[in-house]
């Protein structure tokens, strides 16, 4: 099994769903039952193992730098941007401060339950092939999800290979929850600047060289007010053990 102790949290952006939420903070801190966002990701990834974690700066970056560096759980490294270069160009700019090895990836905004005795980190790093894989996406059953939209991401073939939705009119199964694991040479051959990863999943399908694993667990969509609320009453009764 491959270890992986370096992870990635993506947290440039402003979140401008959010509305007045983000008006005086970025989206990472804004708070789920009395934690930001942007802490249940740290405490994933540092239960899933992760050491070192680059995180991408810029609305308002220097709140989320201050915020993280009261945070003793992982070894930050910040990766500043002057404008926000979307999902793509933020990790394609921030490598040269990692190691050249696979790292896990988590949207600030992804927010999941773990399965019962379960960790999805540990899990899907289990299931890592560096020679199979130079990335792996985190799926789970579109059923699974609150206040998402009625329609998947992907759907699985009869050979279990991943076949992305392509239009609005085709109905997909599961859902992309905003975790990855990326090995370093995906970006070898990508430009600098501001892109996302979408182009790269597509590009990686076709040749074969995106796994996928199974989320059990459920799964928050938190991109606008009323999708806080929902994530809030079931964190409320629900919080994360520590």
């Amino acid at each position: 099994m491959t270890e992986i102790t370096q992870g990635f949290i993506l947290a440039a952006g402003r979140g401008k769903r959010m509305l007045q939420l983000t008006d005086d903070k970025p989206k990472p801190l804004v708070e789920v039952a009395g934690k930001s966002l942007i802490d249940y990701n740290v405490y994933r990834l540092a239960k899933g193992g992760i050491k070192d974690c680059v995180v991408n700066l810029c609305y308002k970056g220097d709140m989320i730098r201050e915020h993280l560096l009261q945070n003793k759980a992982l070894n930050f490294i910040f990766s500043e941007e002057e404008e926000a270069l979307e999902t793509g160009g933020g990790i394609k700019h921030a490598l040269p401060k990692m190691k050249r090895e696979a790292f896990v990836v988590v949207n600030s905004d992804a927010l999941w339950t773990e399965a019962e005795g379960g960790n999805l980190i540990k899990e899907m790093i289990a299931a890592w092939d560096d020679d199979k894989h130079d990335m792996m996406l985190m799926l789970l059953p579109l059923e699974n999800s609150f206040q998402t939209m009625s329609n998947g991401d992907y759907d699985i073939d009869s050979e279990g290979r991943l076949r992305r939705r392509k239009s609005k009119d085709v109905q997909a199964k599961y859902l992309y929850g905003g975790v990855l694991i990326v090995h370093p040479r995906v970006f070898d051959n990508e430009p600098e600047g501001r892109y996302w990863l979408i182009d790269i999943f597509d590009r990686l399908e076709n040749a074969g060289r995106l796994g996928y694993y199974l989320h059990k667990g459920k799964w928050f969509h938190v991109g606008n007010p009323e999708s806080v609320q929902t994530a809030e009453a079931y964190f409320r009764q629900n919080p994360l053990k520590q």
